[in-house]
C-alpha cells in the first residue's frame, strides 16, 4: 500500500502542476465526449453521453470548429461510458469503455468508427504506465501482421466535457463476433455435444473485478495459482455443463503437455491449435510482456474446434517497461517470461516449451518471422516504430503538457530499439534448433470444390444448408487423415481419428449431411461447423501440428468466377494446378453424382431396420468410430468403438429418421436409419 500511495502522490502532483492548454486542431481524429449534465465519468455504473468524432479523412487536418459540420463527423450520437482497467485506475488520466447507442439511450448501435469494422463495444485506451505511448499499439499491430486477430487500433485525441484529456487509442474490445473473435455464440441451452463445445472466450487474469473465478490452475511459482475467468459466455450466464466442459479442455491440455504426449489422437495436438499457441508465445516473449501468461491472457474455442491461444491483450508493460514506481522490473532481454519466477502463468506454457516437438515448431516459426522483410525482423519493426512516432509526435507534446507522462519520447524510443535488438538476438540464440520440423512432408490433398453461397428452391429453402467443399487426394497412396483439420477461425472441421482418403479419391464435407444426401443422393464424408462466408475467406487445411497442407482464399469478386448465390459452385479445373489462382477455377453446376470414393462399398451390415431399440453394426474391418446424427445433420453422439461389431442403443431416441456414420480403416460411410 505504501508503494501505491507514493505512486498516486507522484502522479497527482504531476497532474496538479500540468497547466491548461489551448487545443484547436490535430493531425489525428478528435473525439469529443460530453456527459449528460456534465457529470464525471465513474468506474461504475455507466453514464450517458454524446460523442462526436471529427475526422475528415486520412492525411487531412481536423479542427474543433468543425464539430457541428456533419460531413466532417465520423460519428455523432449517443453512448454510455465508464472508467475501465485495474492497476491503471490509480492514474489521474483514466481509460474508458463505451458502448455506442441508438437515440433511445438503451439499444446498442453497431457502427463503424474510424474505419474499424462495425460493432458497439469500444475502448479508449489511455496508455497508462507507458512513457513511449506506442507499446500497446505496436504489439497489436505485430500480432495482426503475423496473421492472428488482435484488437484494431486508431490513435485519437480526446476532449471530455470541454477539457482536453490527452492522447488515446480507440480500439476494439475483445468479444465474440465475425469481425473480432470469430467463434459461435453459445447460449444457456447449449449444454450437450456438439453445442456445448463452443464458443468460449476464457481468460487468466486478476481477480480485482466483479467477475468470479471459474477455477484456478497451478503455476511453477507455487505461491501464485492462476485464476481463470469466463468472458464468453459471461460468468452470470455460464451453465455448469459449459463450465465443466471448457475446464476439462484446459485440464487435458495441462495433463498432455506435462507428460509430453504428442499423439494426434490423445495428446496436446488433439486439444490445441498449435500455431495459435506458438504465435501467442512469440509475441509475448519478443515483447517480454510482464503480464503475459498470468494476467490478461485470453483463450478461445469455437464449436467443434480446438482450443486457441489469444488474442493478445494489455501490452503496456513490454519492451523493457514495467511498474518501476512499484519496484517491479521484469521485462528483460535475457529471460523467458514463462520461466521468470514471477508471472509464469499455468504450467502448460513451460511444459509446451520443454516439449521437443512443440519447441521445434516454435523455433521454426520464430526464425521465419525474423527474416528480412518479415513482420518481426528488427528493421521492419524499427520502421513501423518510426512511422508511429511520426504520427503521434505532435499529440505527444500535448499529452505531456497535460499529464507529464512523456518526459523524453526520443530517448524512450531509442532505448526501446536498443532493447529490442538485444531481445531478438537473445531469443535467436536460446530458442533451439528447428531442423527436425523444417521440411515436413504434407499429404497431396487439394481443396477442389467450394459451394459457398447456394441458391434456394422450394424444396431447399435454406441456402446455408446446401454448402459443401470437396477435398481430393491427388497422390498414389492412401492418406491417413488423423489430426488433419481446418485451422484458424470461422470454418471448423477436424477429420475423425483413423479416417483415410484413398488414392485419386475425393471427400466431400457438407454443412448439412441430410440436405446433401437429399439433394445429391449420395452421402458426404463429414459435416462442418459454421458456414462458409458469402464474401470469401481463407480456408487452411493443416495437419495436427499446423503444417499447411493446402490453402485457398476464395472471393465472390472478380477475377474469381461468379458462384455467388446463382446455383453455381467453384470447381478447380485441374487438381494439380495452383488453386490459389482464381483463373484455375470455374463456376460449375455439374451435378455431384460420385465422390469416386470406395467408402460407399465398405462391407457393413446394419440390422434390424427399422430399429426399435438396439441397432447392430457389423463390419469385416475394425469399426473405429460411430457417429449418430439427427436428420437435420446435427451430431447426437460420437462413439469410439475399435471393434468389428457395435450395438447402438436407440431406445431413448424418439421415432424418426437418423443418420449413422461409420469409420473403418477401409473408409467410411453414412446410412439412413429409421427409428420406430
Amino acid at each position: 500500500m505504501k508503494r501505491l500511495f507514493i505512486l498516486v502522490s507522484f502522479l497527482y502532483s504531476s497532474y496538479l502542476f500540468s497547466y491548461s492548454q489551448s487545443f484547436t486542431d490535430s493531425n489525428l481524429p478528435i473525439v469529443l465526449i460530453n456527459t449528460d449534465g456534465g457529470v464525471e465519468i465513474p468506474d461504475s455504473p455507466r453514464v450517458l453521453a454524446t460523442m462526436k468524432i471529427i475526422y475528415k479523412g486520412n492525411g487531412l487536418r481536423n479542427y474543433l470548429i468543425d464539430q457541428n459540420t456533419a460531413e466532417d463527423l465520423n460519428y455523432n450520437g449517443r453512448i454510455n461510458i465508464e472508467i475501465r482497467g485495474s492497476s491503471s485506475q490509480v492514474l489521474p488520466k483514466k481509460q474508458f469503455g463505451l458502448t455506442t447507442l441508438k437515440a433511445d439511450n438503451t439499444s446498442n448501435n453497431n457502427v463503424t468508427l474510424l474505419g474499424l469494422p462495425s460493432d458497439n463495444d469500444w475502448i479508449l485506451n489511455g496508455l497508462g504506465f507507458e512513457p513511449s505511448l506506442i507499446r500497446d499499439y505496436l504489439c497489436y499491430n505485430l500480432s495482426r501482421a503475423i496473421g492472428e486477430y488482435a484488437s484494431r487500433t486508431v490513435y485519437c485525441e480526446v476532449m471530455i466535457n470541454g477539457s482536453y484529456n490527452g492522447l488515446y487509442v480507440l480500439q476494439e474490445k475483445i468479444k465474440q463476433g465475425s469481425n473480432r473473435v470469430d467463434i459461435m455464440k453459445i447460449g444457456t441451452l447449449d449444454n450437450i455435444a456438439p453445442a456445448v463445445t463452443g464458443g468460449y472466450i476464457t481468460k487468466a487474469d486478476k481477480t480485482t473485478g466483479d467477475d468470479p473465478v471459474a477455477w484456478t490452475m497451478p503455476s511453477y511459482v507455487t505461491y501464485d495459482p492462476v485464476a481463470f475467468i469466463h468472458d464468453q459466455p459471461k460468468p452470470e450466464n455460464v451453465t455448469p455443463q459449459q463450465n465443466d466442459y471448457i475446464y476439462s479442455e484446459f485440464q487435458k491440455l495441462s495433463s498432455t503437455a506435462s507428460t509430453g504426449n504428442e499423439s494426434l489422437v490423445s495428446g496436446y495436438p488433439s486439444v490445441i491449435d498449435i500455431p495459435s499457441f506458438v504465435d501467442f508465445m512469440i509475441i509475448s516473449e519478443l515483447t517480454a510482456n510482464s503480464d503475459a501468461y498470468q494476467y490478461s491472457t485470453f483463450f478461445h474455442k469455437d464449436r467443434n474446434g480446438k482450443l486457441r491461444a489469444g488474442p493478445i491483450w494489455d501490452n503496456n508493460l513490454t519492451f523493457g517497461n514495467d511498474l518501476f514506481l512499484w519496484n517491479l522490473d521484469r521485462s528483460k532481454t535475457d529471460t523467458w517470461q514463462f520461466d521468470n519466477g514471477d508471472n509464469t502463468g499455468p504450467t502448460f506454457f513451460k511444459d509446451l516449451f520443454n516439449d521437443t516437438q512443440f519447441r521445434c515448431y516454435l523455433s521454426k516459426r520464430w526464425n521465419e518471422l525474423i527474416q528480412p522483410g518479415q513482420p518481426l525482423n528488427l528493421s521492419v519493426i524499427e520502421n513501423f516504430i518510426d512511422q508511429t512516432v511520426a504520427t503521434i509526435s505532435e499529440a505527444a507534446v500535448r499529452e505531456n503538457t497535460r499529464w507529464g507522462t512523456v518526459p523524453d519520447l526520443a530517448l524512450e524510443i531509442s532505448n526501446m530499439k536498443a532493447w529490442l535488438s538485444q531481445r531478438i538476438a537473445w531469443m535467436s540464440s536460446n530458442i533451439g534448433p528447428y531442423s527436425n520440423c523444417s521440411n515436413v512432408q504434407t499429404p497431396p490433398l487439394v481443396i477442389s470444390k467450394i459451394m459457398y453461397n447456394p441458391n434456394t428452391t422450394i424444396d431447399l429453402p435454406v441456402s446455408n444448408d446446401q454448402e459443401f467443399i470437396e477435398i481430393q487426394n491427388t497422390g498414389t497412396e492412401t492418406v491417413d487423415l488423423t489430426g488433419v483439420y481446418f485451422s484458424g477461425t470461422g470454418f471448423v472441421y477436424q477429420f475423425p481419428a483413423y479416417s483415410e482418403i484413398f488414392p485419386k479419391s475425393r471427400k466431400i464435407l457438407a454443412s448439412n449431411l441430410a440436405v446433401f444426401m437429399a439433394k445429391y443422393g449420395i452421402s458426404a464424408s463429414g459435416q462442418f461447423t459454421r458456414n462458409l462466408s458469402n464474401k470469401g475467406e481463407k480456408l487452411v487445411l493443416a495437419d495436427g501440428f499446423g503444417n499447411v497442407i493446402d490453402s485457398v482464399r476464395y472471393s465472390n469478386l472478380a477475377p474469381w468466377p461468379n458462384a455467388d448465390g446463382n446455383g453455381y459452385y467453384l470447381d478447380l479445373i485441374d487438381p494439380l494446378s495452383d488453386n490459389s489462382i482464381a483463373s484455375n477455377w470455374t463456376a460449375s453446376t455439374n451435378t455431384i453424382v460420385s465422390v469416386r470414393e470406395t467408402e460407399n462399398n465398405i462391407n457393413l451390415k446394419f440390422y434390424p431396420t427399422p430399429v426399435k431399440d438396439i441397432l447392430t453394426i457389423e463390419s469385416s474391418n475394425t469399426i473405429r468410430i460411430v457417429q449418430l446424427y439427427d436428420f437435420q445433420g446435427r451430431m447426437i453422439r460420437n462413439i469410439d468403438v475399435n471393434s468389428g461389431t457395435y450395438q447402438l442403443d436407440m431406445t431413448s431416441y424418439p421415432r424418426g429418421i437418423y443418420l449413422v456414420q461409420v469409420f473403418t480403416p477401409a473408409g467410411n460411410t453414412i446410412r439412413k436409419i429409421i427409428k420406430e
